[in-house]
C-alpha cells in the first residue's frame, strides 16, 4: 500500500470566508491559518501547498481579550541606533486592523516560500462589504 502525496495538480482549492466580528483576534488568525495551509483536508501534505483561499471580514470589528489593547505593542526597528518604533494594538487595530490580523496570520504560517505563498491566498476587509462574491465563498465558524 503506498502513502499518497497530494502535488500541484492534485490539489483543488475552495474559497472560505471567516467574520471576526466580536472574535478574538488570534482565534481568527489560527483558524486562517489552518485553513491557509490546508492541514483540515484529508489529502494534507506538509510539503506541498494545498490550502485554500481564505477571505476575513470585519477585521476592525475583532477583540483583543484582557488589557492586551494598552498593554501589547506592535514593535518595528530601522536598524540603525534609536530606530525602534513602538505602536499600542489600541491604536493600530483603530487605524489599521486589517495589517494586526495579517500580522497574526503571519505569525502562525511557517516562515519559508509555503508560508508566503499562503499569505497571499488572505483577503482581508474591514468592513462587511468584500469584491470576492462571484467565487462563492462557503462560510466557515470561528471556533
Amino acid at each position: 500500500m503506498s502513502t499518497f502525496m497530494a502535488n500541484a495538480e492534485t490539489v483543488k482549492r475552495s474559497w472560505y470566508i471567516l467574520d471576526a466580528a466580536g472574535k478574538p483576534l488570534g482565534r481568527t488568525a489560527a483558524t486562517a491559518a489552518h485553513l491557509l495551509r490546508g492541514k483540515h483536508k484529508a489529502d494534507f501534505t506538509p510539503h506541498a501547498d494545498c490550502g485554500d483561499f481564505v477571505i476575513i471580514i470585519n477585521t476592525d470589528k475583532a477583540i483583543l481579550t484582557g488589557r492586551k489593547m494598552e498593554q501589547k505593542l506592535y514593535r518595528t526597528h530601522s536598524g540603525y541606533p534609536g530606530g525602534l518604533k513602538e505602536t499600542k494594538y489600541r491604536l493600530l487595530m483603530e487605524s489599521k486592523s486589517d495589517f494586526a490580523m495579517k500580522l497574526s496570520v503571519r505569525g502562525m504560517l511557517p516562515s519559508n516560500h509555503l508560508g508566503r505563498t499562503a499569505l497571499s491566498r488572505l483577503k482581508l476587509f474591514k468592513g462587511n462589504e468584500h469584491c470576492h462574491a462571484a467565487q462563492k465563498p462557503e462560510p466557515w465558524t470561528v471556533g
